[in-house]
Formats: C-alpha cells, structure tokens, sequence
C-alpha cells in the first residue's frame, strides 16, 4: 500500500534536496494531450543531476510514496499522470538537459534524459552527423520520454526504434541505486541487457536520467515525394520496389488518406494542399541517397518504373529543402486535426504487412456497419504501423461518441490481434492499454513482467497503476 506524498513528506524530503528543487505542480505538470485523464501530485521535484534524483527515489522507497516520472509531457497514453490513487510525487527530469559527451568519429553522443529530441538532433547536425529519431513533438519531446515509451517515429524504417538508436543508459532504479550503464560499445555480451529491460518501461522499472545514442553520417542528398497510389496494396508493392532499387535508401514511407486532406481543409492546421483534388491514398516517401547518386535521376527511374507498373498515378516531387519540408509539414499537422476534431476513439497499431490491405478493407466494412462514422487511417506503412482513427460524422456532438468508444476500440482492436498484430505500436501501453495488455497479452509474458516489477521495483513506487494493470497475475 502507497502513502500519499503529503506536507510531512515534502519537508522531510525538502531537507534533503537543494532549494527550489521541489515545487507546486504546474497544469503541464498534470494533464496530457488528449485531455483523458487529469493528474494529480503533492508536489513537483526538478532535480539537476543524477544523484538528487537517486536521493528522491530513496526517500520515495523508504516512506511508500509513488513517484509519476514526467518528460515533456507529449504521451498520447496517459503515462505522466496519475489520476487516482494516493497523492504522488511528480519526478521531472526537465533541468536535467546537459550534453554527457559527444564523439563524432564514433558516432556517440550522451546527454541527460531532460534534453529534447531536437535539441539533440541539432547538437548532432552541429558536429556534422544525424539523430534519426523523428516525431511530431520532438521540440517538447525528451530523450528520456522517447526511450521510456520506445518511441518510433518516421524514420524506423531504415533506422529503428529508439531502443535500436541507444547504445547505454544511466538510470535511477527503484531503491535509489544508480545503474551506471552509458556505454560506447556496440557489442558488449556480459550477461543481461538491463539496457532493453528499461527502454521501453515507462518508468516503473527505472528512471532514465542519461543516455548515449547512435549518430549516423548525413546522406548526401534528400529526396521527398508525395506520390499518388490506387490502393494500400498498390502502396506496398510500391515500397517492395522502392526496397529493391534502393536497399536501405529509404528512410520513410508514409500512408495517406483522402480523409487526412479533408480534416485539414475542415478545421486545420493551415497547409499547402499539393492537390487541387484530394486523392483517395497516397504515400510520402523519403530516400536518402549517397554522393555517387543523382537525386533527380533516382526518383525519376523509380517513379518511371513504379508508373509502368499502375503502382503511382500522380505525383510531387521536392524540389528544394523548403519543398520536402512543405510535403513532410502536411503530414505532421494530421495528428493536429485530428486533435481539434475529437476522435470517438484513436488506435495505434502494428500489423504484419502483408496483413495491412486486408485490414483496411475489413475494418472500414465493419465500422461502417457500427454507424455514421469517418476513418482517418495514416501512418508509417513501411514499418506496419498505422493510426487508425475514428471520428463522428460532421456535425454530430461529441456527446454522441461514449456509447460508441468502446465498441469501436474493441472491433478494431479484436481485428488487429487476430491478425497477428500489436494495439500498441510506438505510443506504449501507459494508463490506457493496461485493459488492453490484460485481453491481448501472451499470459506467460505478463507473468514475467509482473515477476520483473515485482523484483525491481517490490513496493511499487515507479509510475504506479502504468503499463500493468492491478489484476492478479
């Protein structure tokens, strides 16, 4: 049993920590972005460096208090907030942003947790290298955020997911040690990979105060288009010979629906339409290319070729940095729109490729037969992750969606676990998908991950109630 992080705490722990580490909780503090669920804390703690974080984590152990680890603040599943339970400690690690090291001949670079995702990509492209990892939020996102949740973003496709971009971690474990594990080294077989164990956990095995990280050469040259395809299918086959022309050239290929283009015109954000008619699917993709090849002629044979074939019938193609960031800046203000449009009920899901045409088609047959509703269905098609998201009908409340959230989530999620896929693809499990976890994990796998909680973290102080639900094993 937790005890609630109260005024006695607070002053005990406050004796021990520098002044103005421990603060009021801000409303950034307690909500997030799709507004589910609100937070609740006693207190704020912005610790500087790894040790004030071992001493809080400590003082947490040794008086029962739940602490909520807090990043940027930008997961879509609810786990930086605690909305019931006893009053928890909110643990930031937003002072907490220095660069470790950076070794450009090694492609290596250390910083904090609290550092943003594109403060490292820019202190990468400083030293002449790139940080693949790529989001929508990656101005507000933190390296630890990413890591906690395994974040994926556009660029998994030739680079990974952030645990494939992480070579070392520096993390606080639940009875206030410090794992010392910021390593360099790209083998290293000493026995169990606590690096893996804690990517991914969203804080309640751990918390991830460091990190070093893979840095890759620049490509010489940057291809973008924005191609139109008859078909998901057609989509695939497209990618198929994009891979086979290009080998590993191809950094994203992203899935496009007619209905992304019209929430845009509906409600925003303001874009550059490349159409003058919205088509029915189409895919951004993004080659980057060596110095021995000629961008132009690269996309024109692939194009020629992929037009011959009745994969792609229309197409734009960048012909400046300004236009790929004009095509890639339509396709980051989807998630935007779909947000100022409410959705019944999001999905983000992972299905074996092969699986994905047939999946659309189901899932749109069977949505509809549910009532009036639309699909927006995006996302990162070479990886097989989508964002099925489903919304009311133009001018229907949103009064009207509680009745249909459930049934909804459970058809499509139902659909995807039939087919071999994942409910949670690159967002995590958080406070959302626990239910989820419980219905559709392998009983086994749960068992074991109760059994590491259990061992790492025995009074359960690390991000309570996220990730495993309070259902016996």
């Amino acid at each position: 049993m937790l005890n609630p992080c109260d005024d006695a705490f607070l002053a005990a722990l406050g004796q021990r920590l520098p002044e103005g580490t421990l603060r009021p909780p801000e409303p950034r503090h307690l909500t997030e972005p799709r507004g589910r669920w609100p937070g609740r804390a006693g207190a704020v703690a912005c610790p500087r460096r790894t040790e004030e974080v071992a001493e809080i984590v400590r003082a947490c152990a040794a008086a029962r208090v739940g602490i909520v680890p807090w990043g940027g603040g930008t997961g879509l599943v609810g786990g930086q907030v605690m909305p019931s339970g006893p009053l928890p400690l909110v643990l930031s690690l937003e002072r907490m942003t220095a660069l470790r090291g950076l070794w450009p001949d090694e492609n290596v670079i250390a910083v904090e947790a609290g550092m943003t995702l594109a403060s490292v990509q820019a202190a990468a492209e400083a030293a002449g290298r790139l940080f693949p990892l790529s989001l929508a939020s990656e101005g507000t996102a933190t390296i630890g955020g990413n890591l906690a949740t395994n974040a994926g973003g556009t660029a998994v496709l030739r680079y990974g997911n952030a645990r494939d971009l992480c070579l070392g971690v520096e993390a606080v474990l639940a009875d206030g040690s410090v794992l010392q594990g910021l390593s360099r080294l790209r083998k290293d077989n000493t026995g169990y990979d606590l690096r893996h164990l804690l990517i991914g956990s969203e804080g309640t095995l751990g918390v991830l105060t460091a990190a070093s990280l893979r840095l890759f050469p620049c490509p010489a040259a940057r291809v973008v288009a924005l191609l139109v395809v008859p078909s998901p299918a057609a989509a695939q086959r497209f990618l198929r010979l994009c891979e086979m022309r290009l080998g590993g050239l191809v950094t994203a290929f992203e899935l496009i629906a007619r209905m992304g283009f019209s929430f845009l015109a509906e409600v925003g954000p303001e874009v550059r339409m490349p159409f003058p008619q919205a088509p029915d699917w189409c895919v951004l993709v993004e080659f980057g290319l060596p110095s021995a090849m000629d961008p132009e002629a690269t996309m024109a044979s692939v194009y020629e070729e992929a037009a011959e074939a009745g994969l792609v019938t229309d197409g734009v193609i960048a012909a400046s940095a300004a236009q790929a960031e004009m095509l890639w800046a339509l396709r980051e203000a989807i998630p935007e729109a779909n947000r100022r449009i409410g959705a019944v009920s999001s999905h983000d899901i992972s299905l074996p490729l092969g699986a994905i045409p047939g999946f659309i088609a189901e899932a749109g047959e069977r949505i509809a037969a549910l009532g009036d509703l639309r699909i927006n269905c995006f996302g990162h098609l070479g990886d097989g992750n989508l964002h099925y998201n489903v919304f009311r009908a133009a001018g229907r409340s949103r009064a009207d969606d509680d009745p249909l959230r459930e049934p909804v989530k459970r058809l499509i999620h139902d659909l995807v676990h039939a087919a071999g896929g994942s409910v949670s693809a690159e967002h995590g499990v958080g406070r959302l998908k626990t239910a989820d976890l419980d219905r559709y994990g392998d009983p086994a796998r749960l068992a074991a991950m109760r059994g590491l909680k259990r061992a790492l973290d025995p009074a359960g102080i690390l991000n309570p109630g996220a990730v495993l639900s309070g259902r016996p094993a």
